[in-house]
């Protein structure tokens, strides 16, 4: 599908789905980058700078308190987010982005105090949804536990912010009185029939051996890739003679997003892989193995589980993405007006000088862009 719907996460969350990556992937091929080594301690990178620097308020209202450390768990989730995918957030940026979640953490709490036994519901429903995709994307609650320690929260943190955030967006909208028939994402289905096609796509196991750094990404030396080389084609002299590929995949591959799910990636179409992968992948049949196939992180064997032929979604498949999105659609047209008046009417203050005038200029950017309400 070609429409995508936004999902306003916790960081943190962002973090996880977006380091949990593939190696492999072409426009993602970073996530050979370990994390850290995390100290055994309770304590969060925000809790730490907490205690070393104090933690000011720096946004209050009425029903509203914005400490500099919530702040800081966020902006940390987003810098790890950008670090799995091996980009940085420029210097020059960050203001903007520290604006914008302070303000989004403003309006969790407006949010949450006109909150509904219905708007609790409507979240607990959402939030467990968003929980169940994020444990199948990591593969098993021991590899989430992983990333969640990476990122320095919980797993009871992490329930705590994706309920709060889906109840928030629940109650806003709501009191926008947004809706959406089923007759509208008919509609949109109907009239958007190239953004459901869904092209072909293969779903595979692998076993990488990587022979560049997996921090660095300098190449290993000639007598590291030979040792490698000598190592792959042992194991998949392993395979072919019946040795469960799964377990081999556990064991031997240096791949980390895909390591402790016995070597398997999620299904990938065309141009989504880089090339040599990828033309091995879509040239096999189904429950075989390749060669050994080469590529700039390393060795690979690819055993190919199944193919999916290009085909349309089903309505009924995305019936429920449609609706959402719609509702996303409606929401952002008439949230900043509506959210300004909370604000206003709670009498938030940004205490931050630098936050305050940047989340000013953001304001008032969303404010020129939106449509007045009407009663």
């Amino acid at each position: 599908m070609k429409y995508q719907t936004k999902l306003i996460l916790p960081a943190a969350l962002a973090a996880i789905m977006f380091g949990a990556c593939s190696v492999l992937a072409a426009a993602n091929p970073s996530s050979t980058n370990a994390a850290p080594a995390v100290a055994d301690t309770n304590a969060t990178p925000a809790a730490t700078m907490a205690s070393l620097f104090g933690d000011p308020i720096i946004a209050k209202g009425q029903g509203v308190e914005v400490k500099q450390s919530a702040l800081d768990e966020v902006v940390l989730g987003i810098k790890s987010a950008a670090a799995a995918r091996n980009q940085t957030i420029p210097p020059q940026q960050l203001l903007g982005i520290e604006s914008q979640m302070l303000n989004r953490l403003i309006q969790i709490q407006l949010l949450l105090q006109k909150s509904t036994p219905a708007d609790k519901v409507v979240g607990q429903a959402k939030a467990e949804q968003q929980l169940t995709n994020l444990l199948a994307r990591a593969g098993s609650p021991e590899a989430l536990a992983r990333q969640l320690k990476a990122v320095g929260i919980s797993s009871d943190e992490l329930r705590a912010k994706i309920l709060q955030e889906a109840t928030a967006t629940a109650t806003l909208t709501r009191e926008l009185g947004v809706t959406v028939s089923p007759a509208d994402a008919t509609n949109f289905y109907t009239s958007h029939p190239t953004d459901f096609e869904q092209p072909e796509t293969v779903h595979v196991r692998h076993i990488l051996l990587l022979t560049i750094d997996p921090t660095t990404h300098a190449p290993l030396t000639a007598d590291q890739i030979a040792a490698k080389r000598k190592q792959i084609d042992d194991i998949l002299k392993r395979a072919r003679a019946g040795e469960d590929f799964t377990v081999l995949a556990t064991q031997y591959s240096e791949d980390p997003g895909s390591k402790d799910k016995g070597g398997e990636l999620p299904p990938f179409g065309h141009g989504e892989m880089v090339p040599q992968f990828e033309a091995a992948a879509f040239s096999m049949k189904t429950n075989t193995l390749s060669d050994v196939v080469t590529t700039d992180y390393g060795f690979h064997i690819i055993k190919l589980l199944d193919i999916t032929p290009a085909q349309k979604v089903p309505f009924a498949k995305v019936a429920d993405k449609i609706t959402d999105y719609l509702l996303q659609q409606k929401t952002e047209k008439l949230a900043p007006v509506y959210l300004a008046g909370l604000s206003k009417a709670a009498g938030v203050q940004i205490l931050d000088p630098d936050l305050k005038a940047a989340a000013a200029a953001a304001a008032a950017a969303a404010l020129t862009n939106a449509p007045a309400l009407t009663p």
